[in-house]
Protein backbone atom coordinates (compact mmCIF):
# COMPACT_ATOMS: atom_id res chain seq x y z
CA UNK A 1 0.00 0.00 0.00
CA UNK A 2 1.06 3.05 -1.12
CA UNK A 3 1.97 5.82 2.02
CA UNK A 4 -0.77 8.36 1.33
CA UNK A 5 -2.89 5.71 0.66
CA UNK A 6 -1.79 4.43 3.89
CA UNK A 7 -2.94 7.47 5.70
CA UNK A 8 -6.11 8.04 3.92
CA UNK A 9 -6.78 4.92 5.74
CA UNK A 10 -5.64 5.54 9.40
CA UNK A 11 -7.93 8.55 8.34
CA UNK A 12 -10.80 6.60 7.57
CA UNK A 13 -10.41 3.94 10.77
CA UNK A 14 -10.02 6.94 13.44
CA UNK A 15 -13.11 8.48 11.72
CA UNK A 16 -15.18 5.79 13.46
CA UNK A 17 -12.76 4.79 16.29
CA UNK A 18 -10.76 1.57 14.83
CA UNK A 19 -7.40 2.48 14.38
CA UNK A 20 -5.17 -0.51 15.90
CA UNK A 21 -3.70 0.14 19.22
CA UNK A 22 -0.25 0.65 17.96
CA UNK A 23 -1.01 3.51 15.17
CA UNK A 24 -2.74 5.64 17.68
CA UNK A 25 -1.38 8.53 19.81
CA UNK A 26 -1.22 7.92 23.24
CA UNK A 27 -4.21 9.29 24.96
CA UNK A 28 -4.95 12.20 27.98
CA UNK A 29 -6.35 9.64 30.31
CA UNK A 30 -8.56 10.66 33.19
CA UNK A 31 -9.07 8.20 36.04
CA UNK A 32 -11.92 8.97 38.56
CA UNK A 33 -11.43 7.54 42.15
CA UNK A 34 -14.30 7.35 44.01
CA UNK A 35 -12.55 7.01 47.46
CA UNK A 36 -10.17 9.58 49.45
CA UNK A 37 -6.07 9.13 49.44
CA UNK A 38 -4.84 6.57 51.18
CA UNK A 39 -6.80 3.37 50.02
CA UNK A 40 -7.06 0.54 48.33
CA UNK A 41 -9.19 2.38 45.05
CA UNK A 42 -6.50 5.17 45.35
CA UNK A 43 -3.47 2.71 45.63
CA UNK A 44 -5.44 0.66 42.17
CA UNK A 45 -5.91 3.55 40.67
CA UNK A 46 -2.35 5.45 40.52
CA UNK A 47 -0.74 2.21 40.68
CA UNK A 48 -2.83 1.59 36.53
CA UNK A 49 -2.13 4.88 35.99
CA UNK A 50 1.45 4.28 35.94
CA UNK A 51 1.21 1.14 34.07
CA UNK A 52 -0.53 2.75 31.58
CA UNK A 53 2.19 5.24 30.73
CA UNK A 54 4.68 2.76 31.16
CA UNK A 55 3.09 0.66 28.14
CA UNK A 56 2.86 3.63 25.93
CA UNK A 57 -0.72 3.73 25.46
CA UNK A 58 -1.39 6.81 27.87
CA UNK A 59 0.46 10.04 27.52
CA UNK A 60 -0.86 11.51 31.02
CA UNK A 61 -3.24 10.56 33.48
CA UNK A 62 -4.86 13.04 35.65
CA UNK A 63 -6.47 11.34 38.62
CA UNK A 64 -9.69 12.96 40.91
CA UNK A 65 -10.12 12.04 44.54
CA UNK A 66 -14.27 11.62 45.05
CA UNK A 67 -14.59 9.81 48.16
CA UNK A 68 -18.18 8.76 49.67
CA UNK A 69 -21.10 6.78 49.81
CA UNK A 70 -18.98 3.34 48.81
CA UNK A 71 -17.79 5.40 45.78
CA UNK A 72 -21.22 6.45 44.90
CA UNK A 73 -20.66 10.10 44.98
CA UNK A 74 -17.79 9.49 42.45
CA UNK A 75 -19.88 7.42 40.09
CA UNK A 76 -22.79 9.98 40.29
CA UNK A 77 -19.66 12.24 39.10
CA UNK A 78 -18.25 10.43 36.64
CA UNK A 79 -21.54 9.49 34.87
CA UNK A 80 -22.76 12.78 34.80
CA UNK A 81 -19.54 14.23 33.65
CA UNK A 82 -18.03 11.50 30.92
CA UNK A 83 -21.11 10.69 28.66
CA UNK A 84 -19.43 9.26 25.50
CA UNK A 85 -15.77 10.32 26.85
CA UNK A 86 -13.37 7.40 25.34
CA UNK A 87 -10.58 8.60 27.65
CA UNK A 88 -12.47 8.29 30.68
CA UNK A 89 -12.06 5.36 33.25
CA UNK A 90 -12.76 5.18 37.21
CA UNK A 91 -12.13 2.25 39.88
CA UNK A 92 -14.74 0.53 41.34
CA UNK A 93 -15.01 -2.87 43.00
CA UNK A 94 -17.00 -5.20 45.10
CA UNK A 95 -16.69 -2.32 47.97
CA UNK A 96 -19.27 -0.31 45.58
CA UNK A 97 -21.73 -2.89 44.45
CA UNK A 98 -22.26 -3.26 48.19
CA UNK A 99 -22.76 0.46 48.81
CA UNK A 100 -25.24 0.71 45.92
CA UNK A 101 -27.22 -1.94 47.75
CA UNK A 102 -27.17 -0.95 51.20
CA UNK A 103 -27.95 2.63 50.01
CA UNK A 104 -30.17 4.81 47.75
CA UNK A 105 -27.62 6.00 44.88
CA UNK A 106 -28.90 9.12 42.22
CA UNK A 107 -27.51 6.89 39.59
CA UNK A 108 -26.93 3.32 38.45
CA UNK A 109 -23.36 1.12 37.60
CA UNK A 110 -25.09 -0.15 34.69
CA UNK A 111 -24.86 3.79 33.17
CA UNK A 112 -21.39 3.10 32.89
CA UNK A 113 -19.66 0.73 31.07
CA UNK A 114 -17.51 -2.29 32.13
CA UNK A 115 -14.11 -2.55 31.01
CA UNK A 116 -11.89 -5.28 33.04
CA UNK A 117 -11.87 -6.65 36.47
CA UNK A 118 -8.01 -6.33 37.73
CA UNK A 119 -7.08 -7.68 40.93
CA UNK A 120 -8.55 -10.07 43.69
CA UNK A 121 -7.12 -9.78 47.51
CA UNK A 122 -9.21 -11.01 50.92
CA UNK A 123 -9.78 -8.78 53.94
CA UNK A 124 -8.15 -8.72 57.17
CA UNK A 125 -9.36 -8.38 60.79
CA UNK A 126 -6.70 -6.38 62.31
CA UNK A 127 -6.53 -4.94 66.24
CA UNK A 128 -4.46 -1.60 67.85
CA UNK A 129 -1.19 -2.61 68.87
CA UNK A 130 -2.15 -2.06 72.65
CA UNK A 131 -5.64 -3.48 72.15
CA UNK A 132 -6.57 -5.85 75.61
CA UNK A 133 -8.00 -8.21 72.85
CA UNK A 134 -5.18 -10.57 71.37
CA UNK A 135 -7.49 -12.66 69.08
CA UNK A 136 -10.52 -12.71 67.17
CA UNK A 137 -12.30 -15.26 69.86
CA UNK A 138 -11.35 -12.74 72.46
CA UNK A 139 -13.05 -10.16 70.56
CA UNK A 140 -16.42 -12.49 69.47
CA UNK A 141 -16.30 -12.79 73.67
CA UNK A 142 -16.95 -9.42 73.58
CA UNK A 143 -19.30 -8.86 71.22
CA UNK A 144 -21.19 -11.58 72.70
CA UNK A 145 -21.52 -9.85 76.06
CA UNK A 146 -21.76 -6.19 74.22
CA UNK A 147 -22.32 -6.06 71.06
CA UNK A 148 -22.47 -1.85 70.88
CA UNK A 149 -19.06 -2.12 73.09
CA UNK A 150 -17.06 -3.41 69.86
CA UNK A 151 -16.38 -0.67 67.51
CA UNK A 152 -15.74 -1.95 63.67
CA UNK A 153 -13.87 0.34 61.63
CA UNK A 154 -13.55 0.07 58.14
CA UNK A 155 -14.55 1.29 54.67
CA UNK A 156 -18.26 3.02 53.79
CA UNK A 157 -21.49 1.05 54.69
CA UNK A 158 -21.86 -1.94 52.47
CA UNK A 159 -18.02 -3.27 52.33
CA UNK A 160 -16.79 -6.28 52.27
CA UNK A 161 -15.39 -5.66 55.59
CA UNK A 162 -19.10 -4.32 56.88
CA UNK A 163 -20.27 -7.63 56.03
CA UNK A 164 -18.24 -10.12 57.03
CA UNK A 165 -18.74 -8.00 60.66
CA UNK A 166 -22.15 -8.99 60.11
CA UNK A 167 -22.01 -12.16 58.84
CA UNK A 168 -19.72 -13.02 61.55
CA UNK A 169 -21.86 -11.42 64.43
CA UNK A 170 -24.79 -13.87 62.37
CA UNK A 171 -22.43 -16.85 63.11
CA UNK A 172 -22.23 -16.44 67.18
CA UNK A 173 -25.76 -15.41 67.28
CA UNK A 174 -25.84 -12.01 67.40
CA UNK A 175 -27.97 -9.75 65.67
CA UNK A 176 -26.05 -8.29 62.33
CA UNK A 177 -28.28 -4.89 62.83
CA UNK A 178 -27.05 -4.35 66.79
CA UNK A 179 -23.16 -4.21 65.48
CA UNK A 180 -21.13 -1.18 65.93
CA UNK A 181 -19.60 -0.10 62.38
CA UNK A 182 -18.06 2.87 62.25
CA UNK A 183 -17.63 3.67 58.28
CA UNK A 184 -14.80 5.91 56.82
CA UNK A 185 -14.59 7.60 53.35
CA UNK A 186 -11.34 6.07 53.03
CA UNK A 187 -8.26 3.82 53.49
CA UNK A 188 -6.14 6.79 55.59
CA UNK A 189 -9.09 7.57 58.04
CA UNK A 190 -9.99 4.11 58.75
CA UNK A 191 -5.82 3.72 59.44
CA UNK A 192 -5.67 6.69 61.24
CA UNK A 193 -8.95 5.52 63.34
CA UNK A 194 -7.06 1.81 64.08
CA UNK A 195 -3.85 3.39 65.03
CA UNK A 196 -5.24 5.94 67.20
CA UNK A 197 -7.58 3.34 69.49
CA UNK A 198 -10.51 5.03 68.13
CA UNK A 199 -11.73 1.62 66.90
CA UNK A 200 -11.40 -1.74 68.11
CA UNK A 201 -11.06 -3.76 65.81
CA UNK A 202 -10.41 -3.04 61.72
CA UNK A 203 -11.09 -4.37 58.70
CA UNK A 204 -9.60 -4.01 54.81
CA UNK A 205 -7.70 -5.45 52.05
CA UNK A 206 -4.48 -6.97 53.79
CA UNK A 207 -2.46 -4.62 51.17
CA UNK A 208 -3.74 -1.51 53.18
CA UNK A 209 -2.46 -2.71 56.09
CA UNK A 210 0.59 -4.44 55.75
CA UNK A 211 2.90 -1.85 56.73
CA UNK A 212 1.89 -1.60 59.76
CA UNK A 213 1.09 -5.28 60.58
CA UNK A 214 4.89 -5.52 59.67
CA UNK A 215 6.06 -2.53 62.13
CA UNK A 216 3.88 -3.94 64.87
CA UNK A 217 1.79 -1.51 64.86
CA UNK A 218 -1.13 -3.41 64.16
CA UNK A 219 -2.25 -7.28 65.39
CA UNK A 220 -3.83 -9.11 62.45
CA UNK A 221 -6.17 -11.68 63.62
CA UNK A 222 -7.92 -13.34 60.90
CA UNK A 223 -8.59 -13.26 57.17
CA UNK A 224 -11.50 -13.83 55.31
CA UNK A 225 -9.92 -16.30 53.11
CA UNK A 226 -10.57 -19.84 52.64
CA UNK A 227 -7.18 -21.01 52.92
CA UNK A 228 -3.55 -18.64 54.33
CA UNK A 229 -2.34 -16.18 52.54
CA UNK A 230 0.56 -16.96 51.15
CA UNK A 231 3.87 -16.03 53.39
CA UNK A 232 1.61 -14.59 55.70
CA UNK A 233 0.72 -16.27 59.42
CA UNK A 234 -2.69 -15.21 59.94
CA UNK A 235 -5.46 -17.33 60.06
CA UNK A 236 -8.74 -17.83 58.30
CA UNK A 237 -11.85 -16.91 59.97
CA UNK A 238 -12.65 -20.71 59.30
CA UNK A 239 -9.76 -21.34 61.02
CA UNK A 240 -10.71 -19.68 64.53
CA UNK A 241 -13.96 -21.71 63.97
CA UNK A 242 -16.50 -18.99 62.01
CA UNK A 243 -18.08 -20.04 58.28
CA UNK A 244 -17.25 -16.51 57.27
CA UNK A 245 -15.35 -16.41 53.92
CA UNK A 246 -15.55 -13.16 51.51
CA UNK A 247 -13.59 -11.98 48.87
CA UNK A 248 -13.03 -8.43 47.31
CA UNK A 249 -12.20 -7.08 43.77
CA UNK A 250 -11.16 -4.50 42.02
CA UNK A 251 -11.53 -3.35 38.56
CA UNK A 252 -12.59 -0.15 36.22
CA UNK A 253 -15.43 1.00 33.88
CA UNK A 254 -15.65 3.43 31.14
CA UNK A 255 -17.98 6.16 30.82
CA UNK A 256 -21.57 5.96 29.90
CA UNK A 257 -22.52 5.74 26.30
CA UNK A 258 -18.98 4.87 24.66
CA UNK A 259 -19.23 3.35 21.67
CA UNK A 260 -17.92 -0.46 21.19
CA UNK A 261 -14.90 0.44 19.68
CA UNK A 262 -14.35 3.30 22.33
CA UNK A 263 -14.75 0.56 25.00
CA UNK A 264 -12.58 -1.89 22.77
CA UNK A 265 -9.79 0.65 22.69
CA UNK A 266 -9.68 1.19 26.31
CA UNK A 267 -9.62 -2.73 27.24
CA UNK A 268 -6.72 -3.04 24.72
CA UNK A 269 -4.88 -0.19 26.93
CA UNK A 270 -5.76 -1.82 30.02
CA UNK A 271 -4.46 -5.26 28.85
CA UNK A 272 -1.14 -3.88 27.62
CA UNK A 273 -0.73 -1.95 31.13
CA UNK A 274 -1.23 -5.02 33.03
CA UNK A 275 2.34 -6.54 31.38
CA UNK A 276 4.08 -3.33 32.30
CA UNK A 277 6.96 -4.17 34.79
CA UNK A 278 5.23 -1.39 37.37
CA UNK A 279 1.90 -2.87 37.47
CA UNK A 280 3.64 -6.51 37.96
CA UNK A 281 5.54 -4.44 40.85
CA UNK A 282 2.53 -3.28 41.93
CA UNK A 283 0.70 -6.15 42.51
CA UNK A 284 3.80 -7.87 44.29
CA UNK A 285 3.93 -4.82 46.70
CA UNK A 286 0.55 -4.82 47.56
CA UNK A 287 0.06 -8.41 47.44
CA UNK A 288 -2.72 -8.46 44.75
CA UNK A 289 -3.56 -11.62 43.28
CA UNK A 290 -4.33 -10.82 39.30
CA UNK A 291 -7.80 -11.12 37.70
CA UNK A 292 -7.98 -9.71 34.57
CA UNK A 293 -11.51 -10.28 33.36
CA UNK A 294 -12.49 -8.00 30.53
CA UNK A 295 -15.25 -7.98 27.79
CA UNK A 296 -19.14 -9.18 28.60
CA UNK A 297 -17.73 -11.48 30.91
CA UNK A 298 -16.46 -9.05 33.12
CA UNK A 299 -20.01 -7.23 32.52
CA UNK A 300 -21.34 -10.93 33.44
CA UNK A 301 -19.45 -11.45 36.49
CA UNK A 302 -20.66 -8.16 38.27
CA UNK A 303 -24.07 -9.15 37.68
CA UNK A 304 -23.47 -12.13 39.88
CA UNK A 305 -21.70 -10.80 42.13
CA UNK A 306 -24.12 -8.05 43.14
CA UNK A 307 -26.84 -10.49 43.33
CA UNK A 308 -24.56 -13.04 45.28
CA UNK A 309 -23.55 -10.34 47.44
CA UNK A 310 -26.99 -9.14 47.70
CA UNK A 311 -28.65 -12.35 48.69
CA UNK A 312 -25.21 -12.64 51.49
CA UNK A 313 -26.40 -9.38 53.03
CA UNK A 314 -30.05 -10.23 53.03
CA UNK A 315 -29.05 -13.08 54.89
CA UNK A 316 -26.70 -10.88 57.48
CA UNK A 317 -29.27 -8.48 57.75
CA UNK A 318 -27.77 -5.52 56.52
CA UNK A 319 -30.53 -5.28 53.91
Amino acid sequence: MRRDDFLRSLLACAAVGTVPLHARAAANLKMMIPANPGGGWDTTGRALGKALQESGVAASVTYENKGGAAGALGLAQFVNASKGDGNALMVMGAVMLGGLITGKPPVSITQATPIARLTSEYNVFVLPANSPFKTMKDVVEQLKKDPGSVKWGGGSRGSTEHIAAAMLAREVGVDPTKINYVAFRGGGEATAAILGGNVTVGGSGYSEFQQYIEAGKMRAIAVTSPARLKGIDVPTMKEAGYNVELGNWRGVYGGPGITPDQAKALTEMIVKATKTKSWAEAMDKNGWTSALLTGPAFAEFVDRDFAGLRATMVKAGMV
